[in-house]
């Protein structure tokens, strides 16, 4: 179902903790400036307070979150900024052999699991080094494949990114989705597949939504908002989604309203068409938290109504597919770990809905309907397990993989005899597989040839403990035969959000951390999805701080057990991920030798007031709320930076046109770093031009950061590089 995905992109895709008494407004005069040896661009400080539930709050750099595009004082800050980052940066001697490094080992096919869509297979390719995947059609998979869209052909920069597709079902036409600077705003058009011509009219104002064709290929359904005020579109709030019919050959002004709910303004839709193309389901969803209400409409019926099946937001249902009028839906309703359910549409009632999967002990992330079968996907302690079953719950077989890791795919249609998945791991680069729905069979299809040697790698899984006594798993890999005497430089990774599980997966960018001698851990904090609701809950709003303790935890266990020491850790995260270390920097500043905080979210008193970070309220809570604004003033990472404390290393990233995570959030917090560190290590600030908050970054911009991040962790950990083939 695309809501899952949707939701992900929406979610910020990021020692004794003291819980911090509400601080009375902070002086606007400039603090003394530490003895750090680095000098920074000047960042002014405005005397600006805040008045939440009585409490009187300092934000002296509230200008720097004005637009770069309309601000010359930020845009002037932000060069500044850049100047004496990349000046720093291009000093390091190993910075070229890290490129060279990265570059090299990015420099291998890349394939996407093959999908079948309107009687023809479609893949996405990138022979190593170019900025965006490629889409290749072919008509069988013995077939000569043919270029269908090459989005590097689209800027010189490789900045506009291919961002989603949706196929037609009669195979005419496919609807695509186009990405400029790494907004989250799309632009989508309908290209002819034959003939490969574009057609005239575009759609515009997409944001977290995806079409959905008709039976008959005759036009789709979608979701947008209403075009923004001037200036807007990257800061406002992002309010009143309806869903729209698209009719092909027709302009976006003649597009027909298919629903709408005025009197909930912050409600957003995703759209599915059954298989049969009988019905159009709409999932509504208010936040990133899993739970929907649900809405169908018969398209048999000419004027027929929207219907309300599930009418409150107190559970998730995913909407699985159909079998005529029976639903299936992916759902936690008793069932914190999550089963599958039916519901007959024409006896809608509670009391007749029927279990067809129930949970287990591990958690149900994903259900699909392909060959007359439920592909169930699992989380077991963070590793993929896939079961098959039958239409009416049987259990009939568990998939085989090779060994620990992550699957992804399974995707396909009810008559489908065969799908496609992808496996790998930490250090094993991904392989895709077809799959025998019939016989249960796996057979190879295509395997990655990443220049390294798998075999010089370990991982293993270990549980260790909480400041609460929680077990919480964590990943360690690194190269073979390491001695365990605290030397060695660690990078700890986390995230702790939304529901969102870091289960094992293959990363070049991680890959050559660890070609440079570096050892990789991965904590599976609470707020993830990998356990279900109840872990997820656990590290939300009140609950947060449980996310850093864990993360706390997990790096005390590391230097416990001789993996590294204070000076050799660094930990890393990205978006909410961005807060995790924003926030354990602040809190335990003398635990780690660096920190890399990523597009993270700074300020917890304001995030709610820009773009998309209102539905981040279901994790985070929000400060209208007087409770949960003494719990958010506790752990926010731009207010919780003390004058006169010695700060590790830190290197935060972002990028200036980033609408999801506004970069406010890291200027603001750089800012106020750099204003009040008073030890030695420096405090930079990187920041990305023409790139969002990640997705569709291009290739070159992502190897250029990664050389940056893994040269300053060199440097600031006193690591002595392992070099190979030079």
């Amino acid at each position: 179902m695309r809501l899952s995905a949707t939701l992900m992109m929406i979610a910020v895709l990021v020692g004794v903790a003291v819980a911090a008494e509400p601080r009375a407004a902070e002086s606007a005069e400039p603090p003394i400036k530490p003895p750090q040896g680095h000098k920074y661009p000047e960042s002014e400080r405005v005397d600006h307070v805040d008045v939440y539930h009585g409490v009187k709050v300092a934000d002296p750099y509230r200008w720097l979150e004005d637009d770069v595009r309309e601000s010359e004082d930020v845009a002037n800050w932000v060069a500044d900024q850049n100047a004496v980052t990349f000046g720093y940066l291009n000093e390091i001697p190993e910075r070229p052999y890290i490129n060279k490094l990265l570059t090299k080992l990015w420099n291998y096919e890349k394939f996407n699991s093959p999908f079948k869509a309107g009687g023809r297979y479609y893949y996405y390719y990138n022979s190593g080094l170019q900025n965006q995947y490629v889409l290749y059609v072919q008509d069988s998979l013995g077939s000569e494949p043919r270029v269908l869209m090459d989005p590097n052909t689209w800027s010189e920069d490789g900045t506009v990114a291919l961002s989603g597709t949706a196929f037609s079902s009669d195979g005419r036409y496919v609807a695509y989705g186009v990405q400029e600077a790494g907004s989250d705003w799309r632009k989508w058009k309908i290209r002819e597949i034959d003939s490969g011509r574009v057609l005239d009219e575009e759609l515009e104002w997409i944001k977290f939504n995806s079409p959905v064709w008709s039976k008959d290929g005759n036009g789709f359904f979608y979701a947008r908002y209403p075009e923004p005020s001037e200036d807007a579109e990257f800061q406002a709030l992002n309010l009143n989604m309806k869903v729209y019919y698209h009719r092909v050959g027709s302009p976006q002004s003649r597009d027909v309203l298919v629903y709408e709910y005025p009197s909930e303004p912050s409600w957003g839709y995703g759209c599915d068409v059954s298989e049969d193309g009988r019905y159009l389901v709409l999932t509504v969803w208010k936040g990133t938290d899993d739970k929907y209400r649900i809405v169908y409409r018969d398209l048999a019926e000419p004027y027929g109504l929207p219907v309300e099946l599930i009418t409150t937001f107190d559970n998730e249902y995913t909407f699985v597919g159909n079998d005529g009028p029976v639903f299936f839906f992916k759902t936690d309703l008793e069932a914190p770990l999550r089963r599958l359910i039916a519901i007959d549409t024409r006896k809608p009632e509670k009391e007749n809905w029927k279990e067809i999967i129930p949970q287990t002990k591990e958690t149900l992330r994903g259900v699909g309907l392909v060959g007359n079968t439920f592909v169930a996907s699992y989380l077991k302690d963070a590793k993929t397990q896939v079961n098959i079953h039958s239409m009416r719950g049987e259990f009939i077989r568990e998939v085989e993989f090779p060994g620990i890791g992550s699957a992804s795919g399974f995707g396909g249609k009810r008559n489908d005899t065969e799908t496609f998945y992808t496996f790998d791991s930490f250090a094993t680069p991904p392989s895709i597989y077809r799959y025998d729905i019939i016989t249960g069979k796996s057979t190879p299809f295509r395997q990655a040839n990443v220049k390294f040697n798998p075999d010089d790698y370990e991982t293993k899984q270990v549980f260790y403990e909480s400041k609460d006594g929680t077990n919480v798993p964590m990943f360690i890999v690194h190269r073979k035969g390491i001695t365990l005497d605290g030397t060695n430089p660690t990078l700890l990774y986390g995230y702790g959000g939304f529901n969102i599980p870091l289960p094992p997966r293959f990363s070049i960018t991680r890959l050559g951390w660890m070609e440079l001698g570096g050892v990789f851990a991965v904590a599976n904090l609470r707020g993830g999805g990998e356990y279900g609701a109840t872990w997820h809950k656990a590290g939300t709003k009140l609950q947060k701080q449980n996310v850093f303790d864990d993360f706390i935890a997990a790096s005390e266990w590391l230097i416990d057990k001789g993996y590294t020491s204070k000076k050799k850790l660094a930990i890393q995260g990205g978006s909410n991920g961005g807060l995790l270390v924003g926030a354990c920097l602040t809190q335990r500043p003398d635990l780690f030798g660096a920190c890399l905080p990523a597009v993270g979210v700074m300020d917890m008193l304001r995030f709610h007031k820009f773009t998309a970070g209102r539905f981040w309220v279901d994790d985070y809570g929000s400060s209208d709320n007087e409770d949960e604004f003494e719990a958010l003033l506790a752990y926010s990472p731009y207010h919780n930076i003390k004058d006169g404390v010695s700060y590790p290393a830190t290197l935060v990233t972002t990028a200036d046109t980033d609408d999801r995570v506004v970069p406010g959030h890291s200027f603001k917090f750089a800012a106020q770093l750099q204003a009040s560190q008073s030890g030695g290590a420096p405090v930079m600030i990187r920041i990305e031009t023409k790139a969002g908050h990640g997705a569709g970054k291009p290739t070159a911009k992502i190897i250029e950061e990664y050389t940056d991040q893994w040269s300053f962790l060199v440097k600031n950990l006193g690591m002595k590089i392992r070099r190979v083939d030079e």
